[in-house]
């Protein structure tokens, strides 16, 4: 039976590949700090399963961590141990510095260490980044693979900082690892200061849509399901030293997402209050304009391609969130409903 780590495991895409991987049989150790955004929510239905295995604990914890490895020696560890929210990263930047740039260093010097002591042991280490590495692209334009790195905020930029002390232990060490850089993800389980569940939180709640600037924004966005999916591909396919592009080819605008949305609710004869409305906000600084990439590589060299369309994986996110209202309240109201990233 294969064994995998999942750093970050408790949170929103790591929750997700933890069950995605029982679901598949394989045993699977969680190993989480538990932040505001990792949620014991997530994975109240596999708690007790006699192939989960969860550590309270942080990626800078060296000797811990090792000692994790040293017991359990998986065959992967997918790295989803990271600060995510942009807001939250030109709020406190400090915190992204700990854990994104920080967290990773450790986590490479104990996997050199863990790899010399069991005589470099057949391993994968799968780092799992993002498409804002790239910075912002203009219209029509896809980053692959090689596209020049130049991120725009603090998030981005300890993400960046990640991947490029990773290429050079890979280089300099020959650690076995893998970057992966996929777009935005959504659906179960997403903590609400995140747009799509925000929106969603907001529509239940009968509160006005807030949507940035002008709401010109563009993403790609992708099913979480999906992005498991390429993860494991990239386990057992991928190769050492690469990075992938994940996307799903779907880019919309925040503002067409949040119309999207309200039309697949009303669709569901769901009674929407007259309070539910967009309402433009602010926009917060250094707001990039689009991200978008050519995940050709993936396609073509391990074969995977997103299944879900924004609109199917739209009405399953709605009614995860309908019928687990419960996970809102699991999560403090202090922690998602004020503004964040208005600092200059």
């Amino acid at each position: 039976m294969k064994k995998f780590v999942v750093t970050g495991g408790s949170g929103f895409i790591g929750s997700n590949l933890v069950k995605f991987l029982l679901k598949k049989n394989y045993f699977v150790i969680n190993i989480d700090k538990l932040s505001y955004s990792a949620n014991p929510y997530n994975l109240k239905e596999v708690r007790k399963n006699r192939k989960y295995r969860f550590f309270k604990q942080d990626i800078n914890n060296q000797k811990q961590i090792y000692s994790i490895l040293n017991r359990y020696k998986p065959d992967c560890i997918f790295n989803l141990a990271a600060e995510t929210h942009v807001d939250r990263s030109i709020d406190n930047p400090k915190s992204f510095i700990n854990s994104n740039i920080l967290g990773v260093f450790n986590l490479l010097e104990v996997l050199n260490k863990y790899l010399k002591k069991n005589k470099r042991k057949k391993l994968k280490f799968i780092h799992i980044s993002t498409d804002e590495v790239y910075g912002d692209l203009k219209t029509n334009k896809r980053s692959n693979e090689d596209f020049p790195y130049n991120p725009s905020s603090p998030y981005s930029s300890t993400k960046a900082s990640a991947d490029l002390l990773i290429k050079s232990f890979v280089r300099t060490y020959k650690l076995p690892i893998v970057i992966s850089n996929c777009c935005n993800n959504y659906g179960p389980n997403q903590f609400p200061e995140k747009l799509i569940p925000k929106l969603i939180f907001n529509i239940i709640n009968k509160k006005p849509l807030p949507i940035y600037g002008k709401g010109k924004n563009s993403r790609e966005w992708i099913y979480v399901t999906d992005h498991c999916e390429a993860l494991l591909k990239i386990f057992f396919r991928g190769k050492i030293g690469q990075s992938y592009n994940v996307g799903s080819n779907q880019n919309i605008n925040n503002l067409s997402l949040a119309k999207k949305l309200l039309r697949i609710v009303k669709n569901e004869n769901y009674k929407i209050n007259k309070k539910v409305k967009i309402l433009f906000v602010k926009d917060r600084p250094g707001h990039d304009l689009r991200y978008a990439l050519n995940s050709n590589k993936i396609y073509k060299k391990l074969g995977w391609k997103s299944k879900i369309s924004i609109d199917k994986g739209l009405l399953q996110t709605f009614e995860w969130y309908l019928k687990n209202k419960s996970f809102f309240y699991s999560v403090s109201k202090n922690l998602h409903i004020n503004r964040l990233g208005l600092k200059k």
